[in-house]
Parts: structure tokens; sequence; C-alpha cells
């Protein structure tokens, strides 16, 4: 599957072990997910910073069966929304327990992102 070049940022910096925010360079906004024209001011000057990697798991749920293309085989997992400590939200994959379940995560709860770049999405897990 090709990767289309509004994420290509995003993707390196996981496959780099980093978390990438899309700013704009021009009102210094940041938006997540990566768009095309900064949604505060239209601009299209967009670039990339570095997130701290720890917010705050809003919503989570796991799946466990009808994944995907190209994920069936990785069921089953769990996804959360998770809001960064810089004030944008992103959807990214929990890290199971080690009873290989999810039971241990709540909303309202801590996160940090843990990486793994061999993945194409970011991976979090509770923040201790």
């Amino acid at each position: 599957m090709a990767t289309s070049a509004i994420i290509q940022g995003f993707r390196d910096g996981l496959a780099q072990g980093e978390l990438l925010i899309q700013k704009c360079n021009s009102c210094n906004q940041l938006n997540m997910y990566p768009r095309y024209a900064c949604p505060h001011c239209q601009s299209d000057d967009l670039g990339w910073q570095k997130a701290a990697g720890t917010g705050t798991l809003m919503s989570v749920t796991t799946l466990r069966a009808g994944g995907p293309e190209g994920f069936e085989h990785e069921i089953p997992y769990a996804l959360g929304i998770v809001r960064l400590d810089e004030g944008v939200q992103l959807l990214g994959r929990l890290v199971p327990d080690a009873d290989g379940e999810w039971s241990s995560y709540t909303c309202d709860q801590k996160v940090a992102f843990t990486p793994a770049t061999d993945k194409v999405y970011a991976t979090f897990e509770r923040a201790e």
C-alpha cells in the first residue's frame, strides 16, 4: 500500500522512534491529524514538531474480530484516543498488559508513547 505524502512525515518520525505532530509555520498552531492546509489560518506552510509523547487516554476499545484490510492478522488489539499534553488528539494502539489483555486501561489514565519503529501507527502504554 502506497503512503500518502500528507502522512509521510508522521510515518518517518515513527520509523525513527519519534512521535511527530503537524505544526503550522504561519500561526504556530498544532494540528492532528495531518492536513494539507492549517485548519486555523488555511496556510499550506506546514511542518512537524516532536511531541513529548505523554497524554491522557480519552477512550479505549478492544477489537477482537473484523479487523480492517491489512490488519486482520494482528487481532486482537486495543485502540485508544489519546489527548497529548500538547493539546491535540490522535488514535493509537495500546500495548497489552502482561496477560495479553488491556483490562488495566481506563479513561482519564496517563499514557506514554512507546516507540515501535516497525509499525505505521503510534503505540502507547500506561504511564507509571
